[in-house]
């Protein structure tokens, strides 16, 4: 895919909190002019529109998508809306970069997939944490052979009062709660760095005991751009055990209310040379000359960085639309890491081990 433009020409639809992150990546970016921003909500678009310096505002998306000045979009919606909007917009003739998860199911997912095969446009998952600059480095360890064989991993991302409310609470339009909003990063982080082996199983539970935590005082949070305490049909924790087809098992648990000391959040990969955390930060483990050492990397984001990241991110987006550089999170992983997490809620539902042929 080449573009022969110097410069890419970029709609955002959503202009919720997460698009924040979009905009500010993309204003910053020389090679993108960011066209048009679409939201329902017109006054928050126009908003978004005034800061970032976007020419266009549209509430509807469909409008937006037909538009032959936009090259590529970002989607920054509900969950719900992501894959009639990505298909939408393939359809159209643009390159796409959706927020995680692809998709709220693995039949949407397979639907976007195969609008990704026919239009031969460019799909990016917003998976943001491979971008990051720490994984980049241990990615260059883990290829030259540093951790030998990776073998498991283990991700924890648990906040004792997160729920953000608003549609993230609301099962219908959010797919989950913490799992498919927090668990689709570290699960999509340590799968990436293990070298995305084939899953053979998973097992999962999934529990609402605490709810939203809303009458919790002296203690802030994030919120959604449309918080409301009342909606909550969401886990407040879940986790889950997946093996793959190579032997190796990840382990992860994720929460939005929990009674817990402190917030926590934890990635850590294990191979048979050597180990790595991710999070909290990055150090690289192994042994020399009969000595167990622990290796820090001097770099200046040891841990996730979430403006250096997303500008990470949408720089690469922007070069793959352009015909420089190859996405590191095609299409097809997004389906995968959507198979994943749907069979962590299944196995939930179920209290059985989901097992894939």
């Amino acid at each position: 895919m080449t573009n022969t433009q110097e410069k890419l020409h970029i709609g955002v639809v959503g202009a919720g909190s997460i698009s924040g992150a979009h905009l500010g990546a993309y204003e910053a970016n020389p090679n993108v002019v960011l066209v048009a921003i679409c939201d329902k909500n017109e006054e928050r678009a126009r908003a978004a529109a005034d800061k970032y310096g976007a020419a266009k505002v549209y509430t509807d998306y469909h409008e937006l998508l037909a538009d032959p000045s936009i090259d590529a979009i970002s989607v920054c919606t509900w969950n719900n809306t992501h894959a009639e909007i990505t298909i939408a917009a393939l359809e159209a003739g643009k390159h796409v970069l959706c927020e995680k998860p692809l998709t709220k199911t693995v039949a949407d997912a397979e639907r976007v997939a195969a609008a990704v095969e026919a239009s031969g446009k460019l799909l990016q998952v917003g998976f943001v944490r491979r971008y990051a600059s720490s994984v980049e480095v241990l990615k260059r360890f883990i290829d030259a052979g540093d951790l030998g064989e990776i073998y498991y991993a283990k991700a924890t991302c648990l906040r004792r009062l997160g729920n953000p409310g608003g549609w993230f609470s609301d099962k219908e339009r959010s797919g989950g709660g913490p799992l498919i909003d927090l668990g689709v990063h570290i699960i999509d982080i340590c799968w990436y760095l293990m070298g995305r082996p084939k899953v053979k199983s998973v097992t999962g539970n999934a529990y609402k005991k605490l709810g939203n935590r809303s009458h919790i005082k002296n203690l802030d949070f994030y919120k959604a751009a449309d918080y409301d305490a009342e909606r909550n049909d969401v886990e407040d924790l879940a986790n889950a055990i997946i093996r793959f087809e190579n032997g190796a098992s990840l382990m992860v648990d994720v929460s939005f209310a929990l009674h817990a000391q402190k917030d926590e959040i934890s990635v850590k990969i294990y191979g048979d040379k050597g180990g790595a955390e991710v999070e909290p930060a990055l150090v690289i483990m192994g042994e020399q000359h009969n000595t167990i050492v622990n290796l820090t990397p001097q770099i200046d984001h040891k841990t996730f960085d979430f403006v250096d990241a997303f500008g990470r991110e949408i720089g690469h987006f922007v070069n793959s639309c352009l015909g420089k550089v190859e996405t590191l999170s095609p299409v097809q992983d997004g389906v995968e890491v959507t198979r994943m997490l749907c069979a962590i809620y299944e196995s939930a539902a179920t209290g059985k081990e989901i097992i894939f042929e």
